[in-house]
């Protein structure tokens, strides 16, 4: 199957930024992904290979307080739980990875949501 010329600007964005990535090794990494109905990020420690902290619109504690996961709402929802997950951990500082997405709508509002919980990127 050919992939979209829209999939295929996107895996060309998140090479380039994967590249930026890599030079920060020394931090913890946020990653983003968005689908149509649902976003997800988590906290890697790429030294380790670890998921830190995980939350996403299928998560439990996101299904207490709202139904839907593909608008605004609940990408800052997301990103306010993994905001007060990081901190509850003691991470103060990642690297936001947007995987290719423009920074833009639900990606820059769990983006906004995050640092207005204390985290620093």
């Amino acid at each position: 199957m050919k992939t979209s010329e829209r999939e295929r600007l996107r895996l060309q964005r998140k090479r380039r930024v994967k590249l930026k990535v890599q030079k920060q090794m020394s931090r913890l990494r946020l990653t983003v992904f968005r689908s149509t109905k649902h976003i997800y990020a988590q906290i890697v420690d790429d030294n380790e290979g670890k998921t830190l902290v995980a939350v996403s619109t299928l998560s439990p504690n996101f299904k207490e307080q709202l139904k839907t996961g593909g608008n605004l709402k609940a990408a800052t929802l997301v990103g306010s739980l993994v905001g007060e997950a990081a901190a509850a951990k003691g991470i103060k500082e990642v690297y936001y990875d947007r995987n290719g997405f423009l920074y833009a709508g639900r990606v820059k509002a769990l983006a906004d949501a995050v640092r207005e919980k204390g985290i620093k990127f």
